[in-house]
């Protein structure tokens, strides 16, 4: 598959129009909302035209990154309409073949246009037999917060695909609850959002150092598929890796630093203590990123007296590179900037200390091999993945982080420092202190003695043998290969499977599937579970003991194969919610039919059907449980799609 561009400047185009792809952020709503039109809508057409044109296939499987693509569902739906579906058939189609990952772990960051905006764009025949209230339906919000007259993208990227992922274990549970109001009834364990945790391209981001010492030591490049904890390579030979990573970080920021001076003083000479600026046998800590407030570039400045005492230690002291770029238009972030910047002028730590402006790709790729420690402190949970960290540990650097986005499921103790977050604090100043301090005592009490702790051939085994640990289990994790054969397996093979069982026949699936859906919404109201009853456990319930079941259901009409009847057993806490909790599914009971699906009236409501099962408890101690219907098809992947739950009173 080729990599398609879309560029909106090109003659045939109005003025107005041939500015739609200028720029990445910023130009207002209307202009983005252009943009992810010409993204979804335009990226189907543009695929389709690449299809025709090479006789080669449409791909069965579309994937949309956040809502920005969004929009190329409704073409998909609108080209199935043409072919003769409606459009509850052509939408199953498009769910079963689409996969949603949501980034965000803030309502804020969701692209949301106003509902009138849309309107317009979408009444005419931008997309021929697809009604605009259709459209309008699917970017609505839902439960008590949803604003009135907004289009939400997320929301529409959820309903029209069938699959969805957050992009850390983390955040998979962030946006559970984020966007519970989907699925109103289920708990955000059962909302359909799984994850998939980031990974990072390992021969872009490992340095040629350590890349060429796998060669010598292992005879293969991939530095990912060795295991570093073997006798072929030595102590010494990793520590004068790293050291010369850390060698080129130094000479790379002093040519900077350099350049910088003769750009703000042309003809003058640099000043005498860039000389001096860092030093390759110093323990070094690297922070690079975008600067939005929740990343919190100068939480390290919280205590400059305690920061400055740390950086100048007499025996062990530290070093910090610090990179990054602000949006044009974010004026707290400049600040933010502007303030490490004056704490780094100070005469005393300017050595020390420094801000690399105009951080790209080709600093990162000397940055992050070159430090020996990747510090991250965002505002838990706010960080959905984030990948610097990665690319760092992709060289044996250790992390020290707020256990947010992919840290909080990958560190062991081993392969660097969890900060102690302080999220349930109310008061920011109050969290921000404490957060600090934290770190301030790990840099000084464990990071710093540890990297300084030598044997006697000046080697820091004990660091060593964290490198080695992270090089052997951590880098493979953090790999793209590992991530894209997730999305493969869990995700890509599940939808191209759907996609072929909805599309075959004529559409006969999907056709089955959107009257199934109608008639299980039209039927739901009277679906209810009009008794439970239980025995065989005693006051204080031991593994192994049996708690037998029988639950009768009013199903107005539908099929015991168009319900599921779960009991969801787990331990009860505190707060009365059921916690590490499993799902039995309840088989209708031996009882005389008089129709298909339900049996004769009797005490427990006329032609309440019988459920009955044993659950096995696997756990000693409080235990607790609730019956519940939800709808049942081969069809679909999550009881919870069509967000209809009945539960036992």
């Amino acid at each position: 598959m080729p990599l398609l561009l879309l560029d909106s400047d090109i003659p045939e185009n109005a003025g107005d129009l041939r500015h739609v792809t200028d720029r990445l952020y910023g130009g207002g709503e209307e202009h983005r909302l252009r943009q992810e039109l010409l993204l979804g809508i335009g990226g189907v057409r543009a695929l389709s035209l690449w299809s025709s044109l090479t006789d080669a296939p449409m791909p069965t499987v579309f994937h949309t990154n956040e809502g920005h693509a969004g929009f190329l569902g409704l073409e998909r739906i609108a080209a199935l309409i043409g072919s003769g579906l409606s459009f509850d058939e052509a939408l199953q189609v498009v769910r079963g073949s689409t996969v949603f990952t949501t980034h965000t772990p803030v309502a804020a960051g969701i692209d949301r246009f106003g509902v009138d905006l849309v309107r317009s764009y979408f009444a005419g025949d931008l997309l021929p037999g697809v009604d605009v209230d259709d459209v309008l339906a699917l970017g609505a919000e839902a439960g008590e917060d949803a604003a009135p007259g907004v289009f939400n993208m997320a929301y529409m990227g959820l309903r029209l695909a069938q699959r969805a992922n957050g992009v850390s274990r983390l955040h998979g549970e962030v946006s559970r609850r984020m966007f519970n109001a989907l699925w109103p009834g289920f708990d955000p364990r059962d909302v359909p959002i799984g994850s998939i945790t980031n990974g990072v391209h390992p021969p872009t981001w490992t340095h040629p150092e350590l890349v060429h010492l796998a060669e010598r030591s292992f005879g293969t490049s991939d530095t990912c598929a060795v295991d570093w904890k073997s006798d072929a390579v030595t102590d010494a030979e990793l520590w004068a890796a790293r050291r010369q990573m850390r060698s080129l970080l130094v000479a790379d920021a002093r040519r900077r630093v350099r350049a910088q001076a003769a750009a703000g003083a042309p003809g003058a000479i640099a000043p005498v203590w860039v000389e001096s600026l860092l030093d390759p046998d110093i323990l070094t800590i690297g922070f690079a990123r975008r600067v939005p407030t929740y990343k919190r570039l100068t939480l390290m400045l919280h205590d400059p007296d305690r920061l400055r005492a740390i950086l100048l230690h007499p025996q062990r002291p530290v070093q910090i590179v610090v990179a990054g770029k602000s949006h044009p238009a974010d004026d707290e972030g400049k600040r933010l900037i502007q303030r490490l910047v004056e704490f780094a002028s100070s005469d005393d730590v300017r050595h020390r200390i420094v801000f690399l402006p105009d951080y790209d790709i080709g600093m990162a790729r000397t940055l992050y091999p070159g430090t020996d420690v990747w510090l991250n402190n965002p505002l838990r949970p706010l960080e959905a993945c984030g990948t610097s960290g990665m690319k760092a540990a992709l060289n044996g650097s250790l992390n020290l982080s707020i256990l947010d986005g992919w840290w909080d499921e990958y560190y062991d103790g081993e392969n660097g420092w969890a900060i102690p977050s302080a999220a349930n604090t109310s008061d920011p100043e109050e969290r921000d202190r404490l957060e600090a301090q934290a770190m301030y005592d790990l840099i000084e009490h464990e990071v710093a003695p540890r990297f300084y702790e030598r044997d006697a051939d000046g080697v820091p085994a004990r660091w060593i043998s964290s490198i080695r640990h992270t090089l052997t289990t951590l880098a493979p994790e953090l790999s793209a290969d590992r991530m894209v054969s997730q999305y493969v397996q869990e995700l890509y093979l599940p939808a191209h499977l759907s996609q072929g069982r909805l599309t075959a026949n004529g559409y006969a699936g999907a056709v089955g599937l959107a009257r199934w859906k109608a008639t299980v919404r039209a039927a739901w109201p009277s679906v209810a579970i009009t008794h439970v009853e239980s025995g065989g456990l005693d006051s204080e319930p031991q593994v192994g003991d049996e708690l037998h079941l029988r639950a009768y259901v009013e199903l107005d009409g539908l099929s015991t194969e168009d319900v599921a009847v779960q009991v969801i057993h787990g331990r009860v806490e505190p707060d009365g919610r059921l916690r590490h909790t499993r799902i039995h599914t309840l088989d209708p009971a031996d009882q005389p039919h008089d129709r298909a699906g339900a049996v004769s009236p009797d005490a427990h409501g006329a032609g309440a059907v019988e459920y009955a099962g044993t659950v096995t408890l696997a756990r000693s101690g409080s235990f607790g449980y609730t019956v519940r219907v939800v709808p049942r098809h081969e069809l679909l992947p999550s009881p919870a799609e069509l967000g209809l739950v009945a539960v036992a009173e």
